[in-house]
């Protein structure tokens, strides 16, 4: 073969510029077995040669560009869904058109969540029509749990698919205003390779569905699965795509759940909404604070109450602490509902700047009603427990406090004080011990007694001092 022969097929065959996974999308320069990010095995395969730029054409304009003083915005109004806590959070109510991406932890209770605001948007307007398409259960499962949770409505339609082209069929037969699709990562498209839930799939199911949501000024809200550490499956491009992404978060143990939004283009993402998960179904809670705070009646060693901010909402939560000799060389630390690594850092200040004899004792703290509690406001009330849990003293029930402790003892600022002094004085509170500063920022609850303390040795003798021991 000649020289120029061999010169032309080298032209004329492209070379692999690398290799891919099908499942997760890892790229390699050189073919493996096994995927190096998703651990699949013979999913990876070859990408094809460099290929020319491609240009489109100009298309003639079906709808031409106006001016933006003549947009209709009134099909960009919010309609509520009848759960007043899942409106809370996407803005008001959902946007005819909009994409929201509710993801959250296998068993936590979207399905719950999500079937009781269909039901409630179906029974919200007169032919109202919602369509409920589960991926993991039967219609007969849903509609069980329906029955139980009270979520029955006329106009609430149910469909157990897996294949796109059937759901996109059945909306295209009922004509829904509202669809639920549970969950995105159990349809699959028989137009794409790959099994349901890779990234392929993942992302043709979402870009149909979005697609379909704009064209026909649907709203869909898609249930997503979370990986281990906490984030969402599937491809990041699917949060950018939707319109809202909300994570459903809450113990598993505990009835709270919580529902936060963490992108939202129709409203603010400091939203947070409350709901109590029972046996009966899932309730808003317009005032969640019963279930932060114990129904005690006596003052107890080792508990004092803060208020965290949960975006916007100010939430009381009681902190509890328990001091004991530890038998073990290193003392043990134990941790529930609070950033151990905060409480770390807690209990070094108190032992260093306050001289509290915490060495050699193990320290247990926990709040009430399984709330998680990470905000550096609740600095001060943890040392403040853990101080009434050494020195056997209570802190009154009446009293509260809030501030960042830093590591020269000092209490620190924190943001939104005065919405937590307005908490705290309408369930009752009339004692508050505050960074320095508070007092000349704004006006004081009426009945209120506000202590500014400089430094956590300061607070300490304000707020236990005054107490003689039990």
């Amino acid at each position: 073969m000649d020289a120029p022969t061999v010169l032309a097929m080298a032209t004329k065959t492209p070379r692999p510029t690398g290799y891919r996974c099908a499942e997760c999308g890892w790229t390699t320069v050189k073919w493996v077995g096994r995927c190096g990010e998703c651990q699949a095995w013979g999913t990876v395969g070859e990408v094809g040669g460099p290929t020319a730029a491609r240009t489109t054409a100009a298309a003639a304009v079906a709808r031409p560009a106006v001016p933006i003083g003549e947009v209709d915005a009134t099909h960009a109004v919010a309609r509520s869904t009848g759960v007043s806590e899942f409106d809370r959070v996407v803005g008001g109510g959902l946007v005819p058109g909009a994409v929201v991406l509710v993801a959250g932890e296998p068993g936590i209770g979207k399905s719950t969540l999500l079937l009781d605001v269909a039901a409630r948007a179906a029974r919200s307007g007169e032919g109202r029509r919602v369509l409920y398409v589960s991926g993991e259960e039967s219609a007969a499962q849903v509609r069980a749990r329906a029955e139980r949770i009270e979520a029955m409505a006329r106009t609430l339609y149910l469909a157990a698919e897996t294949d796109l082209a059937t759901v996109l069929g059945q909306i295209e037969a009922i004509q829904p205003e509202l669809v639920i699709v549970d969950s995105v990562q159990t349809i699959a498209s028989g137009e794409v390779d790959g099994s349901a839930g890779n990234v392929t799939q993942v992302r043709e199911v979402a870009a149909s569905l979005i697609q379909v949501a704009k064209s026909r000024g649907i709203a869909v809200l898609l249930v997503g699965h979370v990986t281990k550490d906490g984030s969402i499956a599937g491809p990041r491009v699917l949060e950018h795509l939707v319109d809202v992404v909300v994570a459903f978060e809450g113990d598993r143990h505990s009835r709270l759940r919580l529902v936060r939004a963490v992108k939202n283009r129709y409203g603010p993402t400091d939203e947070v909404g409350c709901f109590d998960l029972s046996d009966i179904g899932i309730v808003g809670l317009d005032d969640p604070s019963g279930l932060f705070l114990s129904s005690r009646t006596r003052e107890v060693a080792g508990s004092c109450v803060t208020v965290t901010l949960e975006g916007r909402r100010p939430l009381p939560t009681e902190i509890q602490a328990l001091v004991a000799p530890s038998p073990a060389q290193t003392p043990k630390r134990a941790t529930h509902g609070l950033d151990a690594s905060r409480v770390a850092m807690v209990i070094a200040v108190l032992t260093r700047r306050a001289h509290a004899p915490l060495t050699g004792q193990e320290a247990y703290l926990s709040t009430v009603g399984g709330v998680r509690v990470t905000e550096p406001a609740a600095d001060l009330a943890i040392a403040l427990s853990l101080a009434s849990a050494i020195l056997d003293r209570p802190v009154a029930t009446t009293s509260f406090a809030f501030g960042e402790v830093g590591l020269a003892g000092d209490v620190r600022p924190v943001t939104g004080p005065h919405r937590r002094l307005g908490e705290a004085a309408r369930l009752g509170f009339t004692t508050a011990y505050v960074p320095v500063g508070v007092l000349g920022a704004g006006p004081v609850p009426t009945g209120m007694e506000v202590v500014e303390v400089p430094d956590v040795s300061t607070a300490v003798r304000h707020a236990i001092g005054a107490h003689s021991p039990r």
